[in-house]
């Protein structure tokens, strides 16, 4: 008889007890699937007229001298973990932010209460929209996200002459986005890409995201995100379109091809990272998925595959680090955005985490700290690995929601 699959959540759990590992992966598409039907309206009906801000109209003030502060906000389960006994009671510290900490002399507080980028925006969007401040000198955003903040001009200039880790180390596929180009604004966390895996108890191997969408053995058994650049950059890699530079007729053509999929049936449904119980079960044979999500489910479950190289390659995105204006601690803050780009630093966080590592020099590094990570080319990728990736076209405020406008209507939400 054969052996029943795990739940995804006895995976997850198993996965992490073993290795330490991240839920990151995991809260990234819980929160996105909670809102699949709401962020679009969410997106629509709290509009950002008027809530444009410059360095001129709103002037911040670094007290970074005179306070040893810092309020840091992230997401759950993103930093290095490690339970200890302090004064007889079990504690579960940080490990490189205590030694920042030590090193710096100035004392964190920080805060996993970033659960969901929509939903992270609409808490704050009103204080920074009027210049007030948000109470927090970093927060962490993923790149579309921190692409809007940044254009509606909510968010400080770093001053690079507090960050020579960062200048030096940070790996040239993450030097330059097309919506910060210099990085002027923000720091990349960690990163990840999109692509595609599939149970092979239940197919055989799925080769590129056109395959996925037009195989007749596959017809209603593959689910796709419903985070819009994920799926729309494929949908424009399908056209013959670059996601990183698109025109509006180009953005047509690839909603008319995913809706051309959906009226098929060829897609089962739209999801967060829910597919993880579907994919698992063998409910749904192959999908569009997140490499976090697939490293941790590998390990509890051997006939889970990650396309390493799908035809139309993977979408790159990172979790970036910002400084929000009326934030009172910009110095303090860009000391730990430096201390987090020492390479044996980011290696430590990288071996909890288990994301890509942006820092150059973390793979030399983490021989010290796992050498079974070394060679894992979904935390250290090669230059060969990275030629097959790209990243979302920037959009400013109009174009965005009128585009998750346009992917909610297709995908029905």
């Amino acid at each position: 008889m054969a052996e029943h699959p795990r739940s995804d959540l006895d995976i997850l759990v198993a996965a992490a007890r073993r290795r330490g590992m991240s839920r990151r992966g995991f809260l990234r598409g819980t929160s996105i699937t909670a809102l699949a039907l709401g962020t679009p309206g969410l997106l629509a009906t709290c509009g950002t007229e008027g809530a444009q801000q410059t360095a001129a109209t709103c002037k911040s003030e670094d007290l970074s001298a005179d306070e040893k502060v810092l309020n840091f906000s992230n997401w759950p389960e993103y930093i290095d973990q490690e339970v200890k006994k302090v004064n007889g009671k079990r504690t579960t510290v940080l490990p490189t932010l205590e030694d920042f900490e030590k090193e710096s002399g100035i004392s964190v507080t920080y805060n996993t209460d970033i659960n969901d980028n929509a939903e992270f925006f609409a808490r704050v969007r009103n204080q920074l929209a009027a210049c007030e401040p948000i109470g927090r000198d970093i927060i962490t955003m993923t790149d579309w996200m921190a692409a809007r903040m940044i254009s509606l001009g909510w968010i400080q200039k770093l001053d690079k002459a507090n960050l020579p880790n960062v200048e030096a180390n940070i790996i040239s596929s993450l030097a330059s986005p097309a919506w910060d180009p210099e990085r002027e604004y923000s720091v990349p966390w960690q990163s990840g890409v999109t692509g595609i895996a599939y149970n092979a108890k239940y197919t055989g191997e799925v080769r590129s995201m056109e395959e996925l969408l037009t195989r007749s053995d596959l017809k209603g058994k593959v689910t796709l995100l419903t985070e819009m650049n994920d799926t729309m950059g494929f949908m424009l890699k399908i056209v013959g379109a670059d996601p990183t530079d698109f025109t509006e007729d180009e953005w047509g053509q690839a909603l008319d091809e995913l809706k051309k999929h959906v009226d098929s049936g060829q897609i089962r449904r739209f999801t967060g990272n829910d597919y993880i119980r579907d994919l698992n079960a063998g409910n749904i044979v192959a999908c569009e998925a997140w490499s976090g999500d697939i490293m941790v489910m590998q390990d509890g479950n051997p006939d889970i595959k990650w396309v390493e190289a799908p035809a139309e390659g993977l979408s790159l995105w990172s979790d970036n680090m910002l400084v929000p204006n009326k934030a009172t601690h910009k110095a303090n803050a860009e000391m730990l955005m430096n201390y987090y780009y020492d390479p044996e630093v980011a290696a430590r966080l990288a071996a909890w985490v288990w994301y890509m590592c942006p820092v150059e020099g973390a793979k030399e590094a983490m021989e010290k700290v796992d050498p079974s990570l070394v060679d894992q080319p979904l935390i250290f990728p090669d230059e060969e690995f990275l030629s097959n990736t790209w990243a979302f076209m920037g959009l400013d405020e109009k174009t965005r929601t009128k585009y998750e406008q346009d992917f909610a209507q297709v995908i029905g939400a």
